[in-house]
């Protein structure tokens, strides 16, 4: 069995286990069908990862076509492992980043929005992204595996790690890792992420490697407390995938929507 049927196979798995953790070890206590269970499952989960999986792998070919950089084969000599820890370390570096900006920027927030307004954080929450969030990231992500020259199975097995650790990091269980929770990420600080404790907006911004918050100071776990709620505070969020997408185009100025902790309100 090839790693093109392993990876999704892996990443399938992962998500079934985890939905049964959840209803045998949950962190909250929430409704199987809860509020936008099949606009994350239907919309986002399946249509929306589909339809952009074609459009981003069309893409970076084009953008191969353009520059022959693959040609090069710049990683090509790595073993596959040191290709696929260089692509991991990096691309989480660039997220942790990028993350931030758009916590800062009123217009990437518009995007990154959807990712927030669940008020249930589970395993499928953490796959409500925008299309525009997801076609920025996953480009990121998968062009440079094709230009550098990575091996063919390299972009799979890092789409698995990402799919893995995605669903892990919002999945609504309640594990406890100690201090391994301030190296490597996992739903405990993440949900933080996600609450509307006014202390906690803007911070835990990892993805993968929870170093990048303790190095920068955007570390948050406070022991003997749990979130008050979920979601946007600012804003009354649409049901329906269309209707959320469209909602991210809405007038900057007086349309509410500011990124967390912005008193001013969004503004160009």
């Amino acid at each position: 069995m090839g790693i093109e049927t392993v990876a999704p196979a892996v990443v399938v798995g992962w998500a079934l286990l985890l939905w049964l953790l959840e209803r045998r070890f949950p962190y909250d206590r929430q409704r199987f069908l809860r509020e936008g269970f099949w606009t994350d499952l239907v919309g986002y989960t399946l249509v929306q990862s589909y339809l952009m999986g074609l459009l981003i792998g069309a893409l970076i070919r084009l953008m191969d076509g353009a520059s022959g950089l693959s040609r090069l084969h710049l990683v090509s000599s790595w073993p596959v492992a040191a290709q696929v820890a260089f692509f991991v370390f990096t691309h989480d570096l660039y997220i942790y980043w990028f993350h931030r900006w758009q916590h800062a920027s009123p217009v990437l927030w518009r995007l990154h929005e959807a990712h927030h307004s669940n008020t249930n954080i589970d395993w499928l929450a953490g796959l409500r992204s925008h299309s525009l969030e997801i076609l920025i990231n996953q480009t990121v992500e998968f062009a440079p595996m094709v230009l550098l020259g990575a091996a063919p199975q390299v972009p799979l097995v890092k789409g698995m790690i990402s799919g893995v650790w995605g669903l892990w990091i919002h999945a609504n269980v309640g594990v406890r890792t100690g201090r391994l929770q301030w190296v490597i990420n996992g739903p405990e600080a993440h949900r933080w992420h996600h609450a509307t404790d006014r202390d906690a907006c803007n911070l835990n911004f990892a993805t993968k490697l929870a170093l990048w918050d303790r190095l920068f100071g955007t570390a948050f776990l406070p022991e003997g407390r749990t979130p008050e709620g979920y979601g946007l505070t600012d804003v009354e969020f649409p049901n329906g995938y269309l209707r959320q997408h469209l909602f991210a185009f809405r007038p900057l100025r007086g349309g509410g929507g500011a990124p967390p902790g912005d008193p001013a309100g969004a503004s160009v």
